[in-house]
């Protein structure tokens, strides 16, 4: 083999991408998505989400922020000249903001002009003299005619212009004025489906060229705001498979409904109310299916476990979607999973793009086939990714039927199966037998079901074995080869997982030259009333 790694293979850029050029970046966040992310395992913010996304936006630098509820145009800088100038006409508030907002109460009739210093209280913010420790905040409000909001009931619409750039600065000022936002709770707004405040237009320097950039994005506060996150990210070009609804993080405790095409997909342990169906299939779905989270679906047969039609056009017996224009094929009447776990979209398409996260590429200066190792390989999903981006893969899994759903999805993406390797039999024993005949892998993808139980290495379950699993996979990942140890269960907290994973490492006498924590993705938002499950997981290991 040829030295050097493969050729990086490409997706389209996330819809929420406005401009780019050699030093900036203009997105349109949604609401619901943060700017940064809040704490280490809380889930990524946009700025992070795109910082790791692309190679070429390794170096992005967050000089403006919006608050999670916020949506409209946020800049990033992309080289360090870009992140100075920003920075400096921020602070010289040469950059023109404006927001519009919803107010459920009446405006002002002309110009109005706000200042009011402000210090945080607990999770608010409040009006509160210079001389008690207030920042000093100044906001202009305007009339904007009457609108609608999102329960399509009148609302005034309002201009707000900060000049100065404090938190929650035109949510606290515009509540300070009689007319606070609509859907703000915090500061009492009226009761809506979303925070009704929009970063309309930005105007600002360019870095490089001194031209003078105005920016605008309209507003759409009637839009599901559940809808309008996926929409930032999902080009449906590209991807028709995505997680739509994620229980009590979007609002729906107990409920999860994905998309897989034209089939919707709703989960939950109570059987669905006629209302909810009736809404669902409104959403332009051909069919609706419904499957029961049930604690014991081990002990079912697979026609219990499976997903059960309840709307709609039943779904063909196999039938295909697409991630980042990839296929795959799907089946609702195959047992309790369809095919293809949803929340790992985003750690396919870095072994698709080669591309792991800032300044960590996944091969490195490695062959030009890299041998990547996909143990609990399922339909294999990783291993067509990593195929298609030129490695030479071995998919191995204790399920046949699997393995030929495997071999399908190589075929819809024209690949052929026979220049790849499917083991099946128990992983324990198999990386045993690997490390024995001397095989190294330069990628090696832990995914393990949460609970399981084969005949050669007994039961195994994440939170009380990985450290074992690790201990048997090791010897069979290359030195300097990546490893991608993934944890789906609640149980075991973030720091944990990481640091027992660290610790197997270090007990293998190999050390951790670059390290990255993929959290769920964003489809899948993480909050304390929806806390992560996935733990995911990327080493290169020396």
């Amino acid at each position: 083999m040829s030295d050097g790694a493969p050729a990086l293979r490409g997706t389209a850029l996330p819809p929420c991408v406005l401009h780019e050029d050699e030093h900036l970046l203009l997105v349109v966040k949604p609401a619901g998505w943060n700017s940064h992310a809040p704490a280490p395992f809380a889930g990524e913010g946009i700025y992070e989400w795109l910082r790791h996304r692309e190679p070429r936006w390794a170096g992005l630098a967050i000089v403006h922020r919006l608050d999670r509820d916020t949506s409209g145009l946020m800049v990033l800088a992309k080289t360090p000249l870009a992140s100075r100038s920003l920075t400096a006409q921020f602070r010289a508030r040469e950059v023109r903001k404006s927001y519009l907002l919803l107010s459920d109460r009446r405006g002002p009739s002309g110009e109005q002009r706000l200042e009011a210093a402000i210090a945080r209280q607990g999770e608010r913010y409040v009006v509160r003299s210079e001389a008690r420790g207030g920042r000093p905040a100044t906001t202009v409000f305007r009339p904007a005619g009457e609108g609608t909001g999102p329960d399509g009931r009148p609302a005034t619409r309002i201009i707000a212009e900060p000049l100065t750039g404090r938190s929650h600065q035109i949510r606290v000022h515009a509540a300070a004025g009689g007319f606070p936002v609509l859907g703000d709770g915090l500061y009492g707004g009226g009761r809506a489906a979303r925070l009704c405040l929009h970063a309309w237009r930005l105007g600002l320097r360019h870095p490089a060229s001194e031209e003078w950039l105005d920016f605008e994005v309209a507003e759409d506060f009637v839009a599901d705001p559940r809808v309008a996150l996926r929409a930032a990210f999902i080009d449906p070009a590209e991807t028709s498979a995505f997680r739509l609804i994620h229980g009590a993080a979007d609002g729906q405790p107990g409920l999860y409904v994905d998309r897989l095409g034209g089939v919707l997909l709703a989960q939950s342990e109570a059987e669905l109310a006629a209302a909810t169906l009736q809404r669902f299939a409104a959403g332009g779905a051909e069919g609706l299916y419904h499957k029961r989270l049930d604690r014991q679906v081990r002990r079912l047969e697979p026609a219990q476990a499976a997903p059960r039609h309840v709307g709609g056009q039943a779904a063909p017996a196999r039938f295909v979607v697409r991630e980042h224009a990839v296929d795959y094929e799907l089946g609702c009447a195959e047992g309790y999973s369809v095919g293809l776990f949803l929340d790992q979209r985003d750690n396919r398409r870095r072994f698709l793009t080669g591309h792991v996260a800032a300044g960590f590429p996944l091969y490195g200066a490695g062959p030009a086939q890299p041998g990547v190792l996909n143990v609990f390989a399922y339909t294999c999903g990783f291993s067509v990714c990593a195929a298609l981006a030129g490695a030479r893969v071995t998919s191995l899994d204790l399920s046949r039927k699997y393995l030929d759903w495997g071999r399908r999805n190589f075929e819809l993406n024209s690949l052929d199966p026979a220049a790849h390797d499917f083991i099946y039999g128990d992983a324990f024993d198999w990386l045993g037998r690997l490390a024995r005949k001397g095989l190294r892998y330069e990628a090696l993808v832990l995914d393990p079901p949460t609970f399981s139980q084969a005949k050669g290495s007994g039961r195994f379950r994440v939170e009380s074995d990985y450290g074992r699993l690790l201990a048997a996979a090791l010897p069979v990942l290359a030195p300097g080869g990546v490893l991608l140890a993934c944890a789906n269960t609640a149980r075991l907290a973030p720091d944990d997982f990481v640091a027992g994973v660290r610790a197997a490492v270090a007990a293998a006498g190999r050390s951790v030259d670059a390290e990255h924590y993929a959290p769920q993705a964003p489809d899948f938002p993480v909050s304390p009333a929806e806390p992560a499950y996935l733990k995911t997981l990327w080493l290169r290991v020396g």
